[in-house]
């Protein structure tokens, strides 16, 4: 049996579906036991905030695909008799930078598994495809997509590529090795943008804001600490989502998919 943490997010709904098509036993931990699954799939009511709720849902699990930024977890896990872990962790993990707020929690989640004492795989995908959904806003408003930092290239990944190596992982053979994960190309916003639009048959007028504006945008959405931390990453630039990494290829046999093909793939959600 695997348990499927985040199991309604943009990679854990994905890892249950992976494993789910494989014909593998899951588990998936969610908030609310009404969360459509699909057929097979047992839902496991809890939340990692209070794990003293997990004993049902770790009955009899050999593997967990984790979220990082609970680091209590691991301890638990191994006393609760999972052997296997694999967690998803990023890019900023290999900074090591505990004054970053991301890079922080992520850091730590990792330690926490490695002196765990169970087998451990450490997904460090960079940015997600699926974050071309915060645009949804404006899109459904009009033809213009103002993006924050314009002049950051990122070779962003498919959550579900991540999720086909996850699931990989948690059958075994994947132990004590570090992914690094990403798309097939490093691509800034205007380039996206710009695909997006001839996905949908629309216009799209990029508009990439300053600096100040990006700040200001962060600063009334999110808290402080988080937005220094991105600013770290994008404005200083820190951490390097450009680089190609051919691991979705070397592990699944098959190419990491395309920004194109993720907007096709998803292109109802934008209508």
């Amino acid at each position: 049996m695997f348990l499927v943490t985040g199991a309604t997010g943009n990679v854990g709904a994905e890892v249950v579906a992976a494993l789910a098509a494989a014909g593998a036993p899951v588990r998936a931990l969610v908030r609310r036991p009404d969360v459509p699954l699909p057929d097979g799939v047992e839902a496991a009511v809890g939340d990692l905030t209070s794990p003293a709720g997990l004993t049902d849902a770790l009955k009899g699990v050999e593997g967990v695909f984790l979220m990082s930024g609970y680091e209590d977890m691991s301890g638990m896990l191994r006393d609760a008799g999972v052997r296997r872990i694999v967690l998803l962790s990023g890019g900023s993990a290999a900074l090591e930078d505990l004054d970053n707020a991301v890079s922080r929690y992520m850091t730590l989640s990792e330690r926490a598994v490695r002196e765990s004492g169970l087998d451990w795989t450490f997904l460090r995908p960079r940015a997600f495809m699926s974050n071309a959904l915060r645009w949804l806003p404006q899109l459904r408003s009009g033809d213009t997509v103002r993006v924050q930092f314009p002049d950051v290239p990122v070779a962003c990944i498919d959550p579900a590529d991540i999720a086909a190596v996850a699931a990989l992982a948690l059958a075994g053979g994947h132990e004590g090795r570090v992914h690094e994960l990403t798309g097939p190309v490093a691509m800034r916003p205007v380039e996206q943008v710009s695909v997006l639009g001839s996905v949908l048959g629309r216009e799209l007028e990029f508009v990439g804001l300053s600096n100040d504006e990006t700040r200001a945008e962060l600063e009334a959405g999110m808290p402080r600490e988080y937005v220094d931390a991105f600013w770290n990453f994008y404005v200083d630039g820190t951490l390097d989502e450009a680089t190609v990494h051919p691991t979705v290829r070397e592990v699944t046999g098959r190419p990491a998919r395309t920004f194109a093909e993720w907007a096709e793939a998803h292109a109802g959600a934008f209508r």
